[in-house]
C-alpha cells in the first residue's frame, strides 16, 4: 500500500529554524529581512538561500508585536469610485512598499459615522498610522486617533496658507483654479459658466477662490458668470453643465472644479448639440488618466498626486517614529508640508472664443 509523503516541517518554519539553516544568528535573520545593521554579502545570501530553501514568510502580527507597531497604514478616502483615489492609493502603495509596509483603503462613502468606525477598530491596532483624504471626518475625531497612538496626516489640504491643525501635506487649490480660469480668459472668453464640485463652502471652495481671483485680475464681474454647486461626479457635472447651458447658451466656456464634472459637462454639451472646442471650451482640475482619454482629450490643470503621496507617508512615517516621544504627537505643532504648484497642462477641450 503506497505511503503518503510528508512534509520535513508539520507546521510553517520559523525565524530561529532559518538561523539554524544558514549557520546564523536570529538577529542576522531579521536584519537581512529588515534590510537593516551590517550584513556581508555572503551571509546575506546564505541567509536568502536558507529562507527560499525553507519556504520561510515573516508572521506579521508577530512582528508587530515584537516591535510594537502595526505593519499597515491606513488610507481613508470618501469614495474609491472616484478616480483619483484609486490613482493616489497607488502612489503611497508604491511609497510604502520600499519599506515594508502594506496598505489598508478605507472607503467611507462620505459618511462619518463610517470613518469614525474604521478609526476605532485601526488606529494603534492594525495600522501604526492613518492618512485621510477629504473624508468627511470631524477632526475632534481625527485627534483621537492620535492619542490611540496611531498618528494621522491630512493629504491633499487645499488652503497651504491655513493649517488644519493637524498635520497634512497641502495642494496650492486656489492657484489651480486661477490658471484654469486664466486659461480661459487668455483665450478671449468673457461668458464663462462655473461647476463647483462641492457645497459652497466645502472643500473645492479655495479652487473656486482661485476662479473669481482670475476673473477679478482681468477686470471681468465674478458675480456675472453663473454658477452651480454639484456633485463631484461625472453625473453632477453633466446635469450642472445642462442646466447652465440651457439658462445661458451664450456661455462660450465652462470652468470645473475637478475633472469628473468637466468630463460630464463635455458629455452634456454634445448632447445639447455644442461642439467642444469650437463652440465650447471646458477646462477642469486634477489630471486624472480619463483626462487624456477622453475625446475630446481635456484640458486641466494637474496636481502633484504621486508627490503629495509620497510626502505623506513621509510625513507619517516621522509622526510614527516620534510617537510616545516628549509627551506624544499631540503636545508638537501640527506640521504642514505644501507641494510642488499645480501647473496647466492643455489639450484639446479648449480653444480661441468664436462668439
Amino acid at each position: 500500500m503506497p505511503t503518503t509523503p510528508t512534509s520535513t516541517h508539520s507546521s510553517a518554519p520559523t525565524l530561529a529554524e532559518v538561523a539554524r539553516h544558514a549557520g546564523v544568528t536570529s538577529a542576522t535573520v531579521s536584519n537581512v529581512l529588515r534590510s537593516r545593521g551590517r550584513v556581508g554579502e555572503v551571509t546575506r545570501q546564505r541567509v536568502l538561500e536558507a529562507i527560499a530553501a525553507l519556504g520561510y514568510r515573516p508572521h506579521l502580527p508577530a512582528r508587530a508585536l515584537a516591535e510594537g507597531r502595526a505593519p499597515t497604514i491606513a488610507l481613508m478616502v470618501a469614495s474609491i469610485a472616484n478616480p483619483f483615489y484609486p490613482e493616489f492609493a497607488l502612489a503611497v502603495e508604491n511609497a510604502l512598499r520600499r519599506s515594508g509596509q502594506f496598505l489598508i483603503i478605507c472607503n467611507t462613502d462620505g459618511d462619518p459615522h463610517t470613518g469614525r468606525a474604521y478609526l476605532e477598530q485601526l488606529a494603534g491596532t492594525l495600522s501604526a498610522g492613518v492618512l485621510v483624504m477629504n473624508a468627511n471626518l470631524d477632526f475632534d475625531d481625527l485627534r483621537l486617533s492620535e492619542l490611540r497612538g496611531a498618528p494621522v496626516v491630512l493629504c491633499m489640504w487645499e488652503k497651504p496658507l491655513e493649517s488644519p491643525g493637524l498635520p497634512c501635506v497641502a495642494v496650492d487649490f486656489h492657484l489651480a483654479g486661477e490658471l484654469a480660469a486664466r486659461h480661459l480668459i487668455e483665450l478671449g472668453h468673457r461668458r464663462i459658466g462655473a461647476i463647483v464640485g462641492s457645497k459652497a463652502y466645502g472643500i473645492h471652495a479655495a479652487r473656486y477662490d482661485g476662479f473669481v481671483t482670475a476673473m477679478e485680475a482681468a477686470g471681468l464681474d465674478p458675480a456675472a458668470a453663473p454658477v452651480i454647486h454639484a456633485s463631484d461626479t461625472t453625473q453632477g457635472g453633466y446635469a450642472a453643465a445642462r442646466e447652465l447651458l440651457s439658462r445661458h447658451p451664450d456661455l462660450t466656456a465652462l470652468f470645473a472644479t475637478n475633472d469628473l464634472p468637466a468630463l460630464g459637462a463635455m458629455q452634456a454639451a454634445a448632447d445639447l448639440g455644442f461642439d467642444v472646442p469650437r463652440q465650447l471650451s471646458v477646462v477642469g482640475i486634477t489630471d486624472i488618466h480619463l483626462a487624456s482619454e477622453s475625446r475630446p482629450a481635456l484640458t486641466t490643470v494637474a496636481v502633484p498626486t504621486v508627490e503629495a503621496a509620497e510626502l505623506g507617508v513621509a510625513l507619517l512615517r516621522e509622526l510614527i517614529a516620534g510617537t510616545g516621544k516628549s509627551g506624544g504627537q499631540g503636545e508638537r505643532e501640527a506640521k504642514v508640508c505644501v507641494a510642488s504648484p499645480p501647473h496647466l497642462v492643455v489639450r484639446a477641450s479648449t480653444a480661441p472664443a468664436s462668439r
